[in-house]
């Protein structure tokens, strides 16, 4: 059994009734009291907090969708097909910026005790489909789907990092993950509401199994485990607690190579993989360093996304691609977790209109157009939607609408030149400009556009999105 041991039992870290910063500070990291000061303590919690919020982030949504049975967002145990054969609504509030284009299915993959083998049924070349795998770190280490394995099915054997053995007869590709657990996000291209009954039928041949019972024999039983409860969306940049959850995680996800020197750095700071990480018997100025730490991790990722200006694209990716840049790492985390690579899809965010205003729907009403014969380059289709801010969840209207697509073009109305405009507000615009209304909350919100599959002048930047423009 993998055991996490629970507060006031004796760990890495316990509490001594001694005062000042040094005492604190061997009360804290006995092994360590002589070679960390506050600044050098808060400077290592800044880098493990931007390290960790991926992990900790992604574990509240493996939680939810896995563990807690009680969880309003339960999609059902590890190693199983979570097919969601709709589109998500305002409810559904597992993770930030979630898709309403295509019905999603998840695979919550736990691969201590043996690989896993996923069957796709051969399905329509005109239909897209894509299952992301993500690793703890929220690496996007690869991929199934029309981009990259095309539409003519397969069996893929996803192997966690200790497994050694020798794929059977019948795989058709070998995909191996740094982490022990393994998120895989599936969608599948909904053309239309009716639709719907196609793409369960395609859903339904999406298959899962321990590679033992594929090769015919028992699965092999899972390790048990003592879950520890995730840290709240919204005390995720502040509650120290945050590092417990770290501590709790980091022992599945085996050192990397080339990241010897920071997990050693973590140590220090009483960061010990699968260990305790006793908050409450923190000294005051311990823990203050500790949130000082956090504090100044958030301005590093509040200050990059500032940079970027909306472009997400090299926030999400493999360990290569990314180069182990952490702050884009975590930035994309709070941007959307779950996001695919770009070479899969962009999404452009807007947070501002022209003026280099905040976008909010109780002080302003907006517009965005695509001009005639300049629609987005793509190869799958697009989509705008509509997200609340802080939340970035969508947004409950009157018209249930929460996104425009590629997919509407036929029922919106064209302006004269053969193009689109979007009307982006809080109140209905009434008459033939309903029929283009993307309903804004009453109050901040953000969008997401979203480009399948996007086409080379999409990726070289040669095609512009268009800007928000604020009309009253």
């Amino acid at each position: 059994m993998i055991r996490h041991p629970q507060q006031g039992e004796t760990s890495m870290i316990t509490r001594r009734a001694f005062g000042g910063l040094a005492f604190g500070l061997m009360a804290a990291f006995p092994s360590f009291a002589a070679e960390l000061d506050r600044s050098q303590a808060t400077e290592i919690a800044k880098e493990a907090y931007v390290y960790g919020v991926p992990m900790v982030s992604d574990y509240a949504t493996i939680y939810a969708f896995s563990v807690n049975t009680k969880s309003p967002e339960y999609k059902g145990p590890f190693n199983s097909v979570l097919n969601i054969a709709r589109v998500f609504t305002p409810d559904d509030k597992g993770f930030v910026t979630p898709n309403s284009d295509t019905p999603y299915t998840f695979m919550g993959l736990d691969l201590r005790a043996e690989p896993m083998v996923i069957t796709v049924p051969e399905i329509e070349k005109d239909r897209y489909f894509v299952f992301q795998l993500m690793d703890l770190y929220t690496f996007n280490f690869d991929y199934i789907g029309t981009r990259t394995t095309g539409n003519g099915g397969g069996k893929f054997l996803i192997a966690g990092p200790g497994w050694k053995g020798e794929a059977p007869d019948g795989i058709t590709k070998v995909i191996r993950s740094e982490t022990q657990f393994v998120n895989v996000v599936g969608r599948t291209q909904l053309f239309n509401a009716d639709d719907l009954e196609n793409v369960k039928k395609i859903q339904a041949g999406y298959k899962l199994q321990p590679l033992s019972v594929f090769e015919g024999k028992p699965a092999l039983p899972l390790p048990e485990t003592e879950w520890i409860r995730p840290i709240a969306p919204a005390e995720q940049k502040t509650n120290p607690e945050f590092f417990d959850v770290m501590a709790f995680l980091l022992q599945f996800t085996p050192t990397h190579p080339s990241e010897t020197a920071i997990r050693a750095r973590f140590e220090q700071l009483g960061l010990k993989a699968g260990e305790k990480f006793d908050v409450a018997g923190l000294s005051p100025d311990m823990k203050a360093a500790l949130t000082d730490g956090m504090k100044e991790g958030q301005k590093q990722i509040d200050d990059l996304r500032e940079t970027l200006k909306g472009d997400s694209a090299n926030l999400f990716g493999t360990r290569e691609f990314l180069k182990n840049d952490y702050v884009a790492r975590a930035a994309g985390t709070q941007v959307g977790i779950g996001a695919n690579s770009k070479e899969e899809a962009l999404y452009p965010i807007y947070e501002k209109d022209d003026k280099g205003e905040a976008l909010d729907g109780s002080k302003g009403k907006y517009a965005l157009r695509f001009k005639g014969g300049d629609f987005p380059p793509v190869n799958a289709f697009w989509s705008l939607t509509m997200y609340d801010l802080p939340g970035q969840l969508l947004v409950d209207n009157p018209i249930d609408r929460y996104l425009v697509n590629s997919p509407m073009l036929p029922n919106l109305k064209k302006d004269r030149d053969g193009g689109l405009t979007i009307y982006i507000q809080h109140d209905n615009p009434g008459g033939d400009k309903e029929t283009n209304w993307l309903p804004a909350p009453a109050g901040p919100f953000m969008m997401a556009m979203r480009y399948y599959l996007p086409k080379p002048e999409l990726l070289s930047g040669e095609w512009k999105s268009p800007q928000v423009e604020r009309t009253e």
